[in-house]
């Protein structure tokens, strides 16, 4: 296979909507035309080609991954969660490519930050400031963040939102989901309106900067005495729709952390699941978003500094007493407890076929294996996330059984699948028998 490097560089970001729909239509037409070309030779040669293996080719993957990265907002925003979510369903070269997507963005020239810095803040905004670093410090998705200090001696990080992000979003995701249904990807007797719905939902909210100034602030409140946590400070008077500001906090990528001491891997661990639990069970307010560039780690106070809220979403009282049950169930062992808790959270139904239940049951049951482990349970020295893969992938085969679970179903387990997998890449010990039991 051959390498695709993902080198970050300063693109305009095309904003009108037929701009976007030009470029996602040139990547289907490039697609399609490396499909023709590949599936002609193999003919040639005598094989019987297979879609998935012209469609999944390198050449593909690279030219789906570059188009994504040039276009940013909700198109490559997909693109990272089919990347980080996928992987049951997508197979691992492609899942590796797009995986791309998780690092840098393109970031845009300086010409277009201006415009939209002079367009939120005024085009006197630089007398603000007595810095403002041209160049970003991240690039992501939806927005690129810039490290400035005030005329008034804050040192702050700037988040400006990418031009004409909040009016693609509708018309991306439905343009992105297109062209996975002519792929052949996804089943055809597969209803991915719901998620198709939450997805643009969910991206409009992540495109509003005040609100996610909001629940940035309201989780300093709720995390303010707690030494093992810092959350940015928000500074309101540089906050708009479309930009965010807040205290700039130094510190190291978590990942960074494979080549830390055991006991702090092991203690920001400890730290980041209670901080799960408390999130679903206690606050009842959840940052869904479970991308490590989302985590950060200063090694001066050694506490985990909490980037990214606009992916927070809060949980009804119902819905957090249907995940209480079906703890209790997992402690218990009780296997028809489970298969029940599991109906009424909507994991699956009580028309589905016994095999897929007892799929979905056993796959539980592998991930309750730290829970009831009795003790400290070592991610270095486990399989688990494996076979939770392949469990996955069994699963997503059948093309009998494709069900959707409710929303909430799907970003509670989005994020407990992300600390689970940063746990595994940290090699951690966790002890979570006394954290699950002080919630149930």
């Amino acid at each position: 296979m051959t390498e695709y490097k993902h080198r970050p560089m300063g693109l305009p970001v095309p904003d009108g909507r037929l701009s976007r729909l030009a470029r996602l239509g040139g990547m289907a037409a490039g697609v399609a035309g490396n499909i023709a070309v590949n599936g002609g030779r193999q003919l040639v040669s005598g094989q019987r080609p297979k879609m998935n293996d012209l469609l999944l080719t390198p050449a593909n993957a690279a030219r789906i991954t570059s188009q994504l990265a040039q276009m940013r907002g909700a198109a490559m925003k997909m693109g990272q969660l089919m990347s980080m979510e996928g992987g049951d369903f997508i197979p691992p070269e492609l899942a590796e490519i797009l995986g791309h997507l998780r690092a840098d963005a393109h970031y845009m020239p300086p010409a277009q930050l201006k415009k939209v810095l002079s367009a939120n803040w005024g085009a006197d905004f630089l007398k603000r400031f007595k810095r403002f670093d041209v160049r970003p410090i991240a690039a992501a998705s939806i927005g690129q963040v810039h490290r400035a200090q005030t005329k008034d001696g804050r040192d702050v990080a700037i988040k400006v939102q990418y031009p004409g992000v909040r009016k693609s979003i509708d018309s991306d995701v439905s343009n992105v989901a297109s062209l996975l249904r002519l792929t052949g990807l996804l089943p055809k007797e597969l209803d991915i309106a719901p998620m198709l719905a939450e997805a643009k939902r969910q991206l409009h909210e992540e495109a509003d900067y005040q609100r996610e100034g909001d629940m940035l602030d309201q989780f300093g409140i709720l995390l303010a005495d707690d030494p093992r946590f810092v959350v940015p400070q928000l500074h309101p008077d540089l906050t708009t729709e479309n930009i965010l500001g807040m205290d700039y906090i130094d510190g190291v990528a978590i990942e960074t952390l494979t080549d830390a001491s055991q006991d702090t891997r092991d203690t920001v661990m400890n730290a980041l699941v209670a901080l799960v639990v408390q999130e679903l069970f206690e606050f009842k307010l959840m940052q869904t978003d479970p991308n490590f560039a989302n985590y950060r780690y200063d090694p001066d106070t050694g506490k985990v500094v909490l980037l990214d809220f606009g992916a927070t979403r809060p949980f009804s009282d119902g819905m957090v007493e249907r995940y209480r049950q079906l703890l209790r169930a997992g402690l218990s062992d009780d296997r028809e407890a489970r298969r029940a808790a599991m109906i009424e959270i909507g994991f699956f139904t009580a028309d589905t076929q016994p095999k897929h239940q007892n799929q979905i049951l056993d796959m539980f049951a592998m991930a309750m294996e730290p829970v009831q482990a009795g003790g400290t349970f070592d991610f270095a020295e486990t399989d688990l996330a494996g076979r939770l893969r392949m469990a996955g992938m069994e699963i997503a085969a059948e093309r009998d059984f494709w069900h959707i679970p409710p929303m909430d179903t799907l970003y509670v387990q989005r994020k407990m699948g992300g600390i689970y997998l940063l746990a595994s890449r940290l090699k951690a010990r966790i002890n979570l028998s006394p954290l699950i039991a002080a919630a149930t």
